[in-house]
């Protein structure tokens, strides 16, 4: 192999940031409305604010969210009463007004659908021989939530708009704006409102006659402050209506929109979006699973932008008071798979909510630490400092992964030192002081759990794992900085007596100290892999004995529909055996997630219920088969599956500062386009071949096999 080309910025900016052809037919649509808002109705989100979209012809329904509702409090000690939930907010409703003696005209020629590089939902319909369309997005330059009904005749729309609170607020009229405030069990203050604009015709506060168009914008907000020391509460968050015309909303919504999620395009091959997405499903095409890959960026950029809270497990979409699982954040692997694609699939920004969480509750997560230094939490969470079941104390340094990996991928060494180091370290320190030693001198995780499976003992695979984890990352962030290297020095030598992980008498990589899995058993974790995907310390090429090991273990878990395997079972095991360089598995646990078991009809994850894990993860895990880079170089088409012989994608991130464009044919390599923003080493990898590539900062090569 050798370099072909070598080219200046300028020439990579067609080829890795805009598609020449883009992205296009990344639609969901359906011929019936929703019935279930989480099953079927169809997200939108400006990342603080969202709703579902039920495309309602006579009544049009939006369950809309804001990510800070959430009742409990700051409580850490792990009592869920405490801890609460994440909360509904209301519901945005617009109706035909019918005559109380005449029966509603029929809906004819129905379609619904959710435009993902739009971001915007659509609902068309024809009713007493007019075509209605109602469209809905939520701006995050504007901060609302935007609906415009239209009719292709003038004057032809009558109706009115509600505004409903979900826990029972009385709403109040103020000229064209509705408008209800309500305060939680645990004090936080709250409040929406919707403004009713029309053209034409006549209006009555909510209510509306003969007009050509309506337009309603929606604001909702809290009084929550990401801030421990101000009990994370500050002055409820002022409501204000953009002044812009609709087109001039929606152009800027657009904008903003694609400026993230045209960052990355993908092709996989024939696509047939003939049928419905309910119908599709039942027999996927490989556009579907492009569809399904955007589908989970479209979501991240909608529940997770920059001053905003995290995707928690329904995203932004709860739409229960009392939702299962609090709809709060797991760290056993939900939350981390949440953000997973974040950095891959170039939406880095994405990340930062999670970052920004962390920090604020560390000093109530450190108030509850069970050592001298560092913190600890629980499987469950809240944005208060509140805690709910079971102590997961190595989620701390899964935590810190995240951290780390946003500065492997972005080399933004500002941001390593002033933000991830402090924070590794701080966690590196816990576990200095946390790790017992065994007789013969080795180290161990006390008294730990293998989530959510087994008892609580000493050196679980899984706790093992992360730590080790943890140490290199530290190790790592050390040496670019260059600084504590008496530190790092010693965290090395602690790594090296971590006890690590072993082969068990049937083959498997074990996932507890003793030799004692099943191979019968068919657990939805796979925590004992965590070496594979997302850790490095279990890889094709650096340790092939224990890569094959994973691999027994991994295909002994099986996909048995009689087991609790999850959907986000499924995303994790197409991301592991794209690291195991099975594309065949990896695409069969795909192939699972699309199933009617794994998704819902407008293909949010099916737990059951809904949770976003697993539409977050199978993006991760598709990148994975196309892309990766934790073993120190650029592997391409690691895990290509037959069932994709041709195709192309662009803007994928590799870690060390890369983005890749890569074509495919045949199930070949036809050219990879690597671009660098950091001026780091490349060093890229194509089968059982490999080549040092020079390239410099904010440059890139073409490469060709």
């Amino acid at each position: 192999m050798k370099t072909l080309l070598l080219s200046s910025l300028v020439s990579i900016v067609g080829a890795l940031m805009v598609s020449a052809e883009p992205n296009s037919g990344l639609i969901l649509w359906y011929q019936q409305p929703a019935k279930s808002a989480m099953n079927e109705a169809l997200p939108i989100g400006n990342g603080r604010l969202g709703g579902v979209v039920f495309g309602g012809g006579e009544r049009e329904r939006i369950r809309f969210n804001e990510d800070s509702l959430w009742t409990g409090d700051d409580n850490p000690s792990g009592d869920d009463n405490t801890m609460g939930a994440y909360q509904a907010f209301g519901d945005l409703i617009l109706s035909f007004d019918t005559s109380p003696e005449a029966a509603a005209p029929p809906v004819q020629n129905y379609r619904r659908q959710l435009d993902l590089p739009m971001a915007t939902a659509r609902t068309e319909f024809t009713r007493n021989g007019v075509r209605y369309v109602r469209e809905a997005f939520a701006s995050h330059p504007a901060q609302v939530i935007v609906v415009r009904w239209s009719a292709d005749k003038p004057g032809a729309i009558t109706g009115h708009v509600e505004l409903k609170g979900a826990h029972g607020e009385q709403t109040t009229m103020d000229g064209s704006t509705l408008s209800f405030r309500g305060t939680l069990s645990n004090g936080m203050k709250y409040e929406a409102q919707a403004r009713v604009l029309t053209r034409g015709g006549t209006t009555d506060g909510g209510g509306f006659k003969a007009c050509d168009e309506v337009v309603v914008l929606l604001a909702a907000g809290t009084d929550y402050a990401m801030d421990y020391a101000k009990g994370y509460r500050g002055a409820l968050r002022p409501l204000t209506f953009p002044t812009q015309s609709y087109d001039e909303l929606r152009a800027e919504h657009v904008k903003d929109f694609q400026s993230l999620f045209n960052r990355v395009t993908l092709d996989l091959g024939p696509s047939d979006n003939s049928l419905p997405t309910d119908k599709r499903k039942l027999q996927p095409d490989p556009g579907l699973a492009t569809l399904l890959f955007q589908y989970g960026r479209y979501l991240l950029i909608s529940c997770s932008r920059p001053g905003g809270l995290p995707a928690n497990l329904q995203g932004l979409w709860n739409d229960s008071n009392t939702p299962p699982w609090h709809s709060d954040y797991h760290s056993n692997i939900n939350v981390e798979m949440n953000y997973w694609p974040a950095e891959v699939a170039n939406l880095a920004e994405c990340h930062l909510p999670f970052f920004d969480l962390v920090r604020s509750q560390l000093p109530a997560w450190r108030t509850v630490s069970d050592a001298k230094r560092g913190f600890a939490i629980r499987t469950s969470h809240n944005i208060t400092g509140g805690m709910g079941w079971k102590w997961d104390k190595p989620a701390n340094a899964w935590y810190c992964q995240h951290f780390w990996e946003h500065f492997a991928f972005g080399q933004d060494t500002n941001y390593l030192r002033d933000v991830a180091y402090p924070i590794i370290k701080e966690t590196v320190e816990y576990w200095e002081d946390y790790l017992k030693a065994l007789p013969d001198g080795r180290l161990v995780v006390p008294d730990g759990w293998s989530p959510e499976h087994g008892p609580d003992e000493d050196g679980v695979s899984y706790d093992q794992q992360i730590v080790w984890d943890l140490f290199s990352n530290y190790i790592d962030a050390a040496n670019v900085l260059g600084v504590d290297k008496e530190y790092r020095d010693k965290i090395a030598g602690m790594r090296d007596k971590l006890v690590g992980p072993h082969i068990g008498r049937w083959g498997q990589l074990q996932e507890w100290m003793t030799d004692r899995d099943d191979p019968n058993d068919h657990h939805r974790h796979t925590s004992h892999l965590f070496a594979v995907f997302p850790g490095r310390q279990i890889t094709i090429a650096k340790t092939p004995e224990l890569a094959r090991a994973a691999k027994v273990s991994l295909d002994a878990r099986g996909i048995d529909p009689s087991s609790d395997v999850r959907e986000w079972s499924f995303a994790w095991r197409t991301a592991l055996y794209a690291r195991l360089h099975d594309g065949e598995s990896a695409y069969r646990m795909l192939q699972q997630l699309l199933s009617d078991r794994n998704t819902c009809p407008n293909l949010l994850g099916l737990h059951p219920p809904m949770q976003m894990d697993g539409n977050f993860g199978i993006t991760a895990g598709m990148a994975e088969m196309l892309v990766q880079s934790h073993e120190g170089e650029i592997n391409l088409l690691p895990a290509l599956p037959a069932a994709w012989p041709i195709g192309r994608v662009t803007g994928l991130r590799a870690r060390g500062g890369f983005t890749v464009a890569l074509q495919w044919k045949d199930g070949k390599l036809v050219e990879a386009t690597i671009h660098s923003s950091a001026g780091q080493p490349c060093r890229l990898r194509y089968g059982s071949r490999t080549e040092e590539i020079p390239i410099r900062q904010n440059q890139s090569i073409t490469w060709r096999p």
